[in-house]
């Protein structure tokens, strides 16, 4: 799919959005289900990319969900973490055998937690909104299903557990509840879902499609509240590229995912202004906790600690500007703030000492 983005204009991207270090899904043709080709992307990203570059393998081959893809082999040659990204692993005993295998290897599970049968065909959060527009529902229990789901064979298998991008007020109060138990889960939260409601879909708006969908006001409020206590560990983008055709559709064609990089800090900034959380804490969830969550296995990143990789983010956290997706570095374009004024810009990014992102006006 290098027509919606590339390792080089990924990478651009995330150096432009402040991240340098980025973990890569294996929802690419062919998957990343064995080690090889985490070891090409690896080799790719040594060549062309600007940042470091950690791939996920996919717990099945294929990403089917039929049979475990090599683990330990993808494991040897430096797969961060493993998932089946958009599908969630229904089959349950294949789950388990997955976080059995995964706990000698020390590796963590991600999944994408969205009961399908539930999702149906829907096409935004269920809801007056969706009514409103005619179009199909997905409930809140599409993806707190899977997650309580995941949370049970988290406790049988004493297994790592990551939840990605969590969306609802329920996801957040299971997983909080599952920590209380002293099981060894994180979560993770986005950008957008922070930031921006089913609101944002009126218009018939295909760059706010996404999966998980966007979700109501109360659930941010949760999800905010999550992040503070630390019932949500990380925020990470959930970076969608598409191309043009991909979005400029009807509705119910478009592929959901909003292409994040680039605006995820100004975005995140407005929490700051507006008092719903301190900059430390933003900062921390998006540098040091995801170090963290990875381990020391890749080295000392996340930390400005001596010794560490010279991995340095300036940004102005006053500096207003206006969301141009045209002047994106990323493939993709689709993104809901096209037009919107953000307070908060990265001004410069260094990597591993070298400076790989410079605003024009620095």
């Amino acid at each position: 799919y290098e027509y919606k983005e590339t390792i080089a204009s990924g990478t651009s991207a995330a150096a432009r959005g402040g991240f340098t270090t980025i973990c890569c899904m294996p929802n690419t043709e062919p998957p990343l289900d064995n080690g090889p080709m985490i070891d090409y992307v690896k080799q790719l990203a040594l060549q062309q990319g600007v940042v470091r570059v950690l791939p996920i393998g996919c717990i099945s081959r294929g990403r089917k969900g039929e049979e475990i893809a090599g683990m330990a082999e993808m494991t040897a040659v430096g797969a961060a973490a493993f998932s089946d990204d958009g599908n969630w692993v229904s089959d349950s005993c294949l789950m388990r055998r997955a976080m059995d295998y995964s706990q000698p290897l020390d590796a963590m599970i991600i999944d994408h937690c969205e009961d399908r049968a539930l999702a149906a065909s829907g096409q935004m959060n269920e809801g007056i909104v969706a009514t409103h527009l005619g179009l199909s529902g997905i409930p809140a229990a599409a993806e707190e299903v899977a997650v309580a789901r995941d949370i049970a064979l988290a406790k049988l298998t004493g297994a790592r557990l990551h939840v990605a991008h969590i969306s609802t007020a329920g996801s957040v109060g299971l997983i909080r509840h599952a920590k209380s138990l002293g099981l060894r889960i994180t979560a993770e939260v986005t950008p957008h879902h922070l930031t921006l409601t089913e609101e944002s879909v009126l218009g018939y708006n295909t760059n706010a499609k996404v999966n998980p969908p966007l979700r109501t006001l109360s659930d941010i409020e949760a999800l905010i509240q999550g992040l503070i206590d630390g019932t949500i560990d990380i925020i990470a983008t959930d970076h969608a590229p598409h191309a043009i055709d991909d979005k400029l559709c009807e509705f119910g064609l478009a592929a959901p995912g909003i292409s994040g990089l680039e605006t995820a800090l100004g975005s995140l900034m407005e929490l700051v202004h507006s008092g719903k959380i301190e900059l430390t804490l933003l900062i921390s969830k998006l540098a040091s906790a995801p170090a963290r969550l990875l381990g020391g296995k890749f080295g000392k990143i996340g930390t400005l600690a001596p010794g560490a990789s010279a991995d340095v983010t300036i940004f102005d956290p006053d500096e207003e500007w206006m969301v141009d997706t045209g002047k994106f570095v990323s493939k993709g374009k689709n993104n809901p703030l096209q037009g919107v004024k953000l307070k908060g810009r990265v001004k410069a990014t260094i990597y591993s000492g070298c400076i790989v992102f410079r605003d024009e006006g620095l």
